[in-house]
């Protein structure tokens, strides 16, 4: 490719350009080009070379690459260089390509603008040609491909039944909860007393055998809610929503509660609750058995109210 582009500049007659000047001397312009390599592939780089020379005192300006989105483009900024010597002023343009289509393809750098005497004048880049071949294998069979298929329509992603199938299981989990409860409701029967209940409770508690099992903390502060449930049952103001501190707050005017029991055992139990404190196998029975103890006063203590009740009514 060297003894091309030398070959181009040592014939004139080939590619070079007359222009007038302005004081009726004639401009000698020589360009010449070379493609390393001439044969590529598509998408492997090659160097194109431009070499301009023209006389002393010339402005050589040359293109800055092809544009962007053509069938070749740069993949590196043009590379330039210039010398002098007797009568001439020699610039050089590298440019590194790549051409994306098969065939002889054209850079399509663009003009050479030579400006001499104060006049610009253009010259078009010829021999900027590279062949490209194609880098799919050749069909040695001839088989003709089938016609393309009709677009297939998008079908619902499987993740889409994933999320499906997770809420059907969410909402059957809460329907089963729900029966369940309503069940052990309906078997309790609407008449029997809260006492009764958390009677039940308890014992339905004994059967799961928690504490021996190790999960105390689990033991006590189910009993716990046991009792929170018979005393909303019992009493309008304890509400089953209220927090622990509201609960002592809504019942410490009412003379069947054991205030100061009920609070010291809510604090303890607020700790294995919320605070996963571990609780050692004695004092679990202990705070059990408060819990129970507590609940057995206060339905005392509300019978005895009531029937006190009954007989000054009776009475009156």
């Amino acid at each position: 490719m060297i003894g091309v582009l030398a070959a181009l500049l040592l014939a004139p007659q080939a590619v070079q350009a007359r222009a007038p000047s302005q004081g009726g001397a004639v401009s000698r312009v020589e360009m010449g080009i070379a493609v390393e390599p001439a044969v590529v592939t598509v998408g492997q780089p090659f160097l194109l070379t431009l070499r301009v020379r023209a006389p002393l005192g010339a402005d050589v300006g040359l293109p800055v690459g092809p544009d962007s989105g053509l069938s070749v483009e740069a993949i590196d900024p043009r590379q330039l260089t210039t010398s002098t010597d007797t009568g001439f002023i020699e610039r050089t343009g590298r440019y590194r390509l790549v051409a994306w289509d098969t065939g002889s393809q054209s850079a399509r750098l663009g003009d050479v603008v030579i400006t001499m005497n104060g006049r610009a004048l253009r010259y078009t880049i010829a021999g900027d040609t590279v062949h490209v071949s194609s880098v799919l294998p050749a069909d040695t069979a001839r088989r003709v491909p089938k016609p393309g298929r009709d677009v297939l329509a998008a079908g619902i992603p499987w993740w889409v039944w994933a999320l499906a199938a997770f809420a059907l299981l969410a909402i059957a989990s809460a329907l089963w909860w729900w029966w369940h409860r309503h069940r052990d409701r309906v078997r309790d029967g609407p008449d029997l007393e809260p006492i009764v209940v958390a009677r039940r409770a308890f014992a339905r508690l004994d059967a799961l055998a928690l504490f021996e099992a190790g999960e105390r903390g689990r033991f006590v502060t189910l009993n716990v809610d046991a009792a929170r449930d018979y005393l909303a049952a019992r009493l309008p103001a304890a509400l089953r929503s209220l927090t622990d501190t509201e609960l002592l707050g809504a019942v410490r005017e009412e003379p069947a509660i054991p205030l100061d029991r009920l609070a010291a055992l809510l604090a303890e139990t607020d700790l294995i609750k919320f605070a996963r404190r571990p609780v050692a196998r004695e004092r679990a029975a202990e705070l059990v058995a408060e819990v129970r103890a507590i609940v057995e006063q206060v339905e005392t203590t509300l019978v005895e109210q009531a029937a006190a009740a009954a007989r000054a009514e009776k009475a009156a």
